[in-house]
C-alpha cells in the first residue's frame, strides 16, 4: 500500500521539486521509503533518483539538473517483501518498463508462477514486480488475471505510452489532470493541489450534487474543478498527446446451475474464505474491523478458523490472537458491544475498543478535513477514523473489514421498495404479500414508510426537488437527476448494482482509503473479491432477500460459524454516532460559528436565515437532519481548507 504521483509534459521538462512535493503531501501512505524516476521521452534517458528518506542507493532528486519531461515518485508502506528489493519505481531487466503502484494484488504468488512457466525471472517476493511482469506478457489484458485492489502506473519506453488502471471494485484511487499538454497523477487530489502554479477551483456541480442529493464519487469528476478520477474497473492509456479511456470489467449475471438451496450455500462459502485466505498474505501483521454486525463478524470468525485451525500457513502474521478492533459508546442506543462480545467468546480474538465522543472529534476535524481531501457525509467517518487510529497504536499495519457485504446482499433497508416492486411487476402478488408480512416481522419500519420513500425518489427525479434552505437559482442551474441502470432483468439487481457501483459503495470505498491510510494502515476487503461479486450477482434473489430477512445466503453459510444471536440479527448500525446529540451540545458553538460566517453567506448555495432558523429547530428537537445539516458544515469547512487555504 502506498502514495504514487507523477507528471508528464509534453512541451517542456519538469521540475524536480514538483514530484517531491507531491510526494511529500502522501508521506502518510508510504513513510517506509520513497523514490523517484527522471524520463526523457524523446532520448530515453532514464534517471532512477532518491529522496532523504529512500532506502535504496542513486542520485538525490534534491540535485538532480538533467533535462526530463517525466517524474514519477512513489512512497511505500511496505507489506509484501519488506527488504529494499521492493523499492519502487521498480524497473524490468531491460530498463524499458517502469511501474509505481498502490495496492495489493492478492493472488500474485500464483501468477508469478505462472509467469515463471512462461520463462520470466523475477527478483523480489512482491506484487509490483508481479505487475510489472504480466504487462510484459499480456499487455492491458494483465488487468484481467488481477484478483486485489490497485492503482498504477506503467511507463512503457517500447511504445511510447502511459498505463494507468484502476482495480474493478474501486478499492484504490486514482486521480489524474490532463489539459493537453500536461498529464499528471496521483494516489490523492491534495498531490495535485502541490504542482507549481495550481489554483484550485470548486466544480460547482459536483457541490451541488453533494448538498442536493447528498451523492459523492458517483461520477469521474471530483469536488476540484478539471481534476478527474479514474471510475473503479477502468484503464487509461496515453499515448502521444491523446488519452483513452477504458473499462476492463463489469459485473453479469451468470447463469449458475445448482439444483438444491445447500449447493448455492457451499460454492458462496467456499469463495468468501478464499478471499479472506488470500487478504491474509502479508510479512506485516493483520487485525479486523469488528463492528457486531453481520458481515465483519463473519470475516473475524472464519478467519479465526483458517489461521488457528491450520487450514492456511502461507505468509499470514496475525499474532498468537487475531486483534480486533472496534468503534463503541457509552449511550447504549449506538452500542454493539452485546454482539462484539459474543463474537470474541467465540473466537477467543483480542477485543480492542476505540471510545469517539464529540469534544474530540472538534480536535482531529481539521485533519479528518485533510485527509479526506473532500467533504463528506456524516461524522460516522469520524468514528472509523478512531478505529483505525487505534490499530496504529497496536502495531497493526493490515486491517481485514467488512465494506461490500450491504450492497452485494441487500442489506439496506431501500433493497425491499426493489424487492417488493420486482414482485408486483412480475405479478407474483401471493408472494408479494408473503414478503410483505415477513417484513413486517422483522422490521420496525411502517410499510407504508417503504413504499412512500420507493416513490418519492422518482417523483423527485422528474420535476426535480425543491429545497427551502438552498438558493433557488442554485438549484434551478445545477440539479440534475440520475436514472438507475436498467443492466439486469431483475429490480433488486439493477437497485444493487447502482449501490455498488455508483452511490453508496464508491463513497464508503473513499471513507476507507483515507482513513485507513492517514494511519498508514491498509485495509482489506473480502466481500469485494470479484469472484465473489460476480456469483452473489448471479444468485436467485431468494437467496439476498426472504420474507423480510436480509442476507439469507450468508446467514445460510455461517451457520454454526457465527454466535446464533449475531447471526440472526436483523436490525443494521454500522459505523454510526450520535450525531443529533452532538449537534446539540458539543458541536452546537462550532457549527453555530460556520453557518453564521461570512464565508458561508458568501459561497451562494444556501438561504441563510431558511439555514439558521433550521439549526435551532435541530437543536430544539423539532427536526433531525443530521447527515443533511452535516453537508453544510462539513462543505464550509472544506472550502477553508482547500479553496481559500485557510487554517482552521
Amino acid at each position: 500500500m502506498c502514495g504514487i504521483a507523477g507528471i508528464y509534459s509534453f512541451k517542456e521538462n519538469v521540475k524536480p521539486d514538483n514530484i517531491k512535493k507531491m510526494t511529500d503531501s502522501l508521506r502518510h501512505r508510504g513513510p517506509d521509503d520513497e523514490g523517484f524516476l527522471g524520463i526523457n521521452f524523446e532520448s530515453k534517458k532514464v534517471y532512477p533518483l532518491m529522496g532523504k528518506e529512500s532506502r535504496a542507493e542513486g542520485p538525490s532528486i534534491d540535485d538532480f539538473d538533467q533535462p526530463v519531461n517525466l517524474l514519477i515518485g512513489h512512497r511505500r508502506l511496505s507489506i509484501l517483501d519488506l527488504s529494499a528489493a521492493g523499492h519502487q519505481p521498480m524497473g524490468n531487466e531491460d530498463g524499458s518498463l517502469w511501474i509505481v503502484h498502490n495496492g495489493e494484488i492478492y493472488n500474485y504468488i500464483e501468477i508469478r508462477k505462472e509467469l515463471e512457466r512462461l520463462g520470466h525471472s523475477l527478483q523480489s517476493k512482491t506484487d509490483t514486480e508481479v505487475i510489472l511482469h504480466a504487462y510484459e506478457e499480456w499487455g492491458t489484458d494483465c488487468l484481467n488475471h488481477f484478483n486485489g485492489m490497485w492503482a498504477f502506473a506503467i511507463i512503457d519506453l517500447k511504445k511510447n505510452r502511459i498505463f494507468c488502471a484502476r482495480d474493478r471494485g474501486g478499492e484504490k484511487p486514482f486521480y489524474y489532470f490532463f489539459d493537453g499538454k500536461r498529464f499528471s497523477f496521483a494516489s490523492e487530489l491534495k498531490a495535485l493541489l502541490q504542482i507549481d502554479g495550481w489554483i484550485a477551483e470548486p466544480n460547482e456541480q459536483i457541490v451541488a450534487d453533494y448538498l442536493l442529493l447528498g451523492l459523492q464519487d458517483h461520477t469521474s469528476e471530483t469536488f476540484f474543478k478539471n481534476i478527474y478520477q479514474l471510475r473503479p474497473a477502468e484503464y487509461l492509456l496515453l499515448e502521444a498527446d491523446r488519452i483513452r479511456i477504458q473499462s476492463y470489467w463489469d459485473i453479469e449475471d451468470k447463469a449458475i446451475h445448482f439444483t438444491h438451496e445447500s449447493e448455492y450455500t457451499e460454492r458462496f462459502k467456499e469463495l468468501l474464505e478464499d478471499a479472506i485466505r488470500i487478504r491474509l498474505r502479508s510479512d506485516v501483521p493483520i487485525g479486523t474491523c469488528l463492528s457486531g454486525g453481520l458481515d465483519s463478524s463473519s470475516i473475524v470468525c472464519l478467519a479465526n478458523q483458517l489461521v488457528f485451525n491450520g487450514q492456511i500457513v502461507d505468509r499470514v502474521l496475525i499474532g498468537e490472537k487475531q486483534k480486533t478492533f472496534s468503534s463503541c459508546f457509552e449511550n447504549q442506543a449506538y452500542d454493539e458491544r452485546r454482539f462484539i462480545e459474543l463474537v470474541i467468546k467465540q473466537t477467543g480474538a483480542e477485543r480492542n475498543y476505540a471510545f469517539p465522543c464529540g469534544e474530540n472529534l472538534l480536535e482531529v476535524l481539521p485533519k479528518l478535513i485533510w485527509h479526506q481531501d473532500e467533504p463528506f457525509g456524516s461524522t460516522s467517518i469520524y468514528a472509523q477514523w478512531e478505529v483505525m487510529g487505534l490499530a496504529k497504536e497496536r502495531s497493526v499495519s493490515v486491517l481485514l473489514d467488512g465494506q461490500g457485504g450491504d450492497e452485494l446482499l441487500a442489506g439496506y433497508l431501500p433493497s425491499f421498495y426493489y424487492h417488493f416492486y420486482r414482485l408486483l411487476r412480475n405479478l407474483k402478488l401471493k408472494c408479494l404479500l408473503k414478503e410483505m408480512s415477513g417484513f413486517r416481522k422483522y422490521h420496525k419500519t411502517m410499510l407504508a414508510v417503504i413504499l412512500s420513500r420507493w416513490i418519492t425518489p422518482r417523483f423527485w427525479n422528474t420535476i426535480g426537488r425543491k429545497l427551502e434552505w438552498a438558493d433557488e437559482a442554485f438549484q434551478k442551474r445545477f440539479f440534475r437527476s440520475f436514472p438507475r441502470s436498467l443492466k439486469f432483468e431483475n429490480d433488486l439487481n439493477n437497485f444493487l448494482y447502482h449501490c455498488f457501483h455508483s452511490t453508496t459503495l464508491p463513497r464508503l470505498l473513499h471513507y476507507e482509503d483515507r482513513n485507513s491510510m492517514a494511519f498508514s494502515i491498509e485495509a482489506r476487503l473480502p466481500f469485494l473479491d470479484y469472484r465473489l461479486v460476480e456469483y452473489i450477482f448471479s444468485l436467485p434473489s431468494a437467496l439476498k432477500i426472504k420474507e423480510g430477512v436480509t442476507k439469507v445466503i450468508l446467514r445460510n453459510a455461517m451457520r454454526g460459524t457465527l454466535p446464533e444471536e449475531v447471526k440472526n440479527r436483523y436490525d443494521k448500525m454500522g459505523f454510526v454516532t450520535p450525531d443529533d446529540v452532538w449537534f446539540r451540545t458539543v458541536l452546537k458553538d462550532k457549527i453555530h460559528e460556520v453557518l453564521s460566517s461570512k464565508s458561508f453567506a458568501e459561497r451562494g448555495y444556501f438561504v441563510v436565515d431558511k439555514v439558521n432558523e433550521v439549526f435551532e429547530e435541530c437543536c430544539g428537537g423539532k427536526r433531525s437532519i443530521g447527515p443533511t445539516l452535516w453537508r453544510w458544515v462539513n462543505l464550509e469547512l472544506w472550502f477553508r481548507t482547500f479553496i481559500d487555504r485557510k487554517p482552521l
